[in-house]
C-alpha cells in the first residue's frame, strides 16, 4: 500500500479540540499501519508502514503531542496490535509491577539468549567432539588452540558487550535518538580491536606455542586451528555489535534464530573438513578452525541484513548513514567495556592458563581435562545466558530510574540461576560416563574424563552466584570492581592454590580443578557483597533525583 498522510504538528499552545482533530488522523493511520516521519515544515508524513515504525518516530516528537489522547496512540501503536509479531516482542521492555510479572519478562528475554548462546558454544564443542573422534593428538590440538583463543576472543567480545547496557539505558530512558550513533561507532571500535588481534596474534603466536613442551603433532594441529580462525575475527566481533544491539532493545529471539540458522552451517563444513568429505582433504581438528570462521562469517552477514531491513532495527537507520569516528563515544564504551573484557578474560584466562600448565602431563590428561572442561563450560551457558538477560533488564529499568524494580530482577535472575545449575549438577553426576563418551573413543581418555567431570560440578554451584550477579551489575554500569575481584579470586587465589596442589601434594591435575573452584568461590562471595552494595547507592540516587 503507498498511501500517505500528512498532519501538521500542532504547536504547543494549541487547544485540546486541535489535538484530538489531529489524533483522529493519526489513529486512522496507525489503524492501517501508517508510520510517521517529521517533515521540515513541522508536519507529519504519515507513509503506511509499521505501527512499531510510527512509534519509533512519534515517540522522537512526543513533546509536541502532550495530552493524554497523543499518549494512548503511542500505546495503542506499540502494544495493542497484538496480531503483530513485533509489537508483541516490544511488550518485553515495559515497565512490570509483580514478581510473576518480572519472571515472565526476563524469561522472555532470558530463553533466546540461552538457545543462543548454547548454540554459539555448540561450535566450540562440536570442533572439540569431532576433532576428537580422528585422534588424540587433534583433540590436544584444538585443546590448545581453544585455550589461546577463548580468554583473547571473550575478552575482546566482553569489551564490545559495553553495547548493551548503553543502548538498554538509553532506551530506558527514552533517548532513542543517540542509539544509532552508538551502534556506529561500536562497529567502527570492532574493526578496530579486530586489525589489532591479527597483527599481535601473528606476532605472538609462534613464540608462545614454543614455550610449551608439546609433541610435534599437537603444535602443528594447535597453530594451523588458530590461523584458520583469524580470517573469523571481523565478521565475529561485528556481529557481537550487532548482537548486543538487538539484544538490548529486547528482540532475542532474532539473534537467537540466526545463530540457530548458523549451526547447522557449521556442523556441515567440520563433518566436510574435518574427515575429508564430498572430495575435501581430511583437515582433522584444522579443519575444525576453518569451519568456524566460515560460520562467523554467516552470522555476520545474516544479522546485517536484519539490522538493515527489518522493523524496529531499520528504523534506527543503523548502517544506513556512516558518521565520522566519535572519540568521545569510544571512550564511553571503553570505559564500560575493557573492565567487562578484562574480567571475562581473567576468568577465562584462568582455564586457559590451567590447560597450558598441564602440558607438562601427558597427551591423555591433556585431552581428557579439555573435555571436562569443555562441557563444564557448556553447562556454563545457563547462568551466563541469565547474566546477559539481567543486564538488558536492569540496564532497562535504570534508564528510567526503577531501581527497585531492577533489584527485583537482580535477586530473580540468582534465584532460576541456582535453581537451574542445581539440575544440571545432579544430571552431570549421573550421567557423568555417557557424558565422557562423548569425546572420546580411547577408554583411557574417558575414565580420565569421567573424574575430572565429578569436579566440575561444584563449578556449577559457584557460577549460578556469580554470573548473574556480573550481568546486573553491568545493567547499573557498575564494572570496574568486577575486574579487581577475577584479578584477585582467580589469578591471586585459585591459580596458586591449583599450582601447588598440582605440584606438591598427590593431587596431581586434580589440584588444579580444586584451585579454580576455590578461587570461583570467593569471586561469587565478594560480588554478592559489590550487588548489595551498588543497589543502595542506586536506591539513594533516585531519591535524591526526585
Amino acid at each position: 500500500m503507498n498511501s500517505s498522510l500528512v498532519i501538521s504538528i500542532p504547536p504547543p499552545s494549541s487547544s485540546l479540540l486541535s489535538t484530538i482533530q489531529h489524533s483522529t488522523y493519526l489513529l486512522f493511520s496507525l489503524q492501517y499501519g501508517g508510520s510517521i516521519q517529521i517533515t521540515e515544515d513541522r508536519s507529519v508524513f504519515c507513509p503506511i508502514r509499521s505501527p512499531y515504525h510510527c512509534a519509533i518516530h512519534f515517540s522522537h516528537y512526543k513533546e509536541h503531542f502532550s495530552s493524554p489522547i497523543m499518549d494512548g496512540l503511542l500505546y495503542y501503536s506499540i502494544f495493542c496490535q497484538n496480531n503483530n509479531r513485533v509489537e508483541r516482542e516490544e511488550r518485553r521492555m515495559k515497565q512490570t509491577f509483580t514478581v510473576r510479572q518480572k519472571m515472565g519478562a526476563l524469561f522472555i528475554i532470558l530463553f533466546p539468549i540461552l538457545v543462543t548462546q548454547v548454540a554459539m558454544y555448540a561450535m566450540s564443542f562440536f570442533d572439540t567432539v569431532m576433532s576428537g573422534n580422528v585422534s588424540p593428538e587433534d583433540l590436544a590440538g584444538v585443546a590448545i588452540g581453544s585455550s589461546l583463543w577463548m580468554p583473547v576472543f571473550t575478552g575482546l567480545t566482553g569489551i564490545l558487550m559495553a553495547v548493551t547496557p548503553t543502548v538498554a539505558q538509553l532506551v530506558g530512558a527514552g533517548k532513542r535518538d543517540r542509539v544509532p550513533l552508538t551502534v556506529m561507532q561500536g562497529l567502527y571500535l570492532s574493526a578496530a580491536i579486530s586489525v589489532l588481534l591479527i597483527v599481535l596474534g601473528g606476532l605472538a603466536l609462534n613464540p608462545i606455542l614454543n614455550l610449551m613442551d608439546l609433541e610435534e603433532s599437537v603444535r602443528h594441529v594447535a597453530l594451523n586451528y588458530l590461523f584458520a580462525l583469524a580470517f573469523g575475527v571481523f565478521p565475529l566481533f561485528m556481529y557481537t555489535v550487532l548482537r548486543c544491539f538487538i539484544d538490548a532493545l529486547g528482540h532475542t529471539r532474532v539473534t537467537m534464530i540466526i545463530t540457530l540458522l548458523s549451526l547447522p552451517i557449521n556442523v556441515f563444513f567440520n563433518y566436510v573438513l574435518i574427515f575429508g568429505k564430498f572430495g575435501f582433504p581430511a583437515m582433522g581438528g584444522i579443519g575444525a578452525g576453518v569451519a568456524t570462521s566460515i560460520t562467523y562469517w554467516c552470522i555476520c552477514v545474516i544479522a546485517a541484513i536484519v539490522v538493515y531491513r527489518n522493523e524496529p532495527f531499520s528504523g534506527f537507520q543503523v548502517m544506513r548513514r556512516f558518521p565520522a569516528v566519535a572519540w568521545s563515544e569510544w571512550f564511553e564504551l571503553l570505559k564500560i567495556g575493557v573492565p567487562i573484557g578484562l574480567a571475562i578474560m581473567l576468568e577465562t584466562g584462568i582455564f586457559a592458563a590451567v590447560t597450558l600448565l598441564m602440558s607438562n602431563f601427558n597427551t591423555i590428561t591433556i585431552a581428557a581435562h579439555q573435555a571436562a572442561i569443555n562441557f563444564a563450560s557448556f553447562l556454563y551457558m545457563i547462568p551466563m545466558s541469565i547474566s546477559m538477560g539481567l543486564t538488558i533488564m536492569v540496564g532497562y529499568e535504570i534508564g528510567a530510574r526503577r531501581p527497585t524494580d531492577a533489584k527485583q530482577y537482580s535477586y530473580i535472575g540468582i534465584g532460576m540461576a541456582l535453581m537451574m545449575s542445581t539440575l544440571c549438577a545432579i544430571a552431570l553426576f549421573i550421567f557423568n560416563g555417557q557424558v565422557a563418551g562423548l569425546y572420546s573413543n580411547d577408554s583411557v581418555v574417558i575414565e580420565l574424563t569421567k573424574q575430572f567431570l565429578y569436579y566440575a560440578i561444584f563449578f556449577q554451584l559457584s557460577d549460578a552466584i556469580a554470573a548473574p550477579i556480573q550481568g546486573a551489575l553491568r545493567g547499573y554500569k557498575d564494572v570496574n570492581v568486577t575486574f579487581i575481584v577475577a584479578l584477585i579470586s582467580f589469578w591471586g587465589i585459585g591459580l596458586p592454590v591449583g599450582y601447588v596442589l598440582a605440584n606438591y601434594t598427590s593431587l596431581g591435575a586434580y589440584g588444579y580443578w580444586i584451585g579454580l573452584i576455590a578461587g570461583l568461590a570467593l569471586g561469587a562471595f565478594c560480588l554478592l557483597f559489590r550487588l548489595l552494595h551498588v543497589q543502595r547507592k542506586s536506591k539513594l540516587v533516585a531519591i535524591s533525583i526526585g
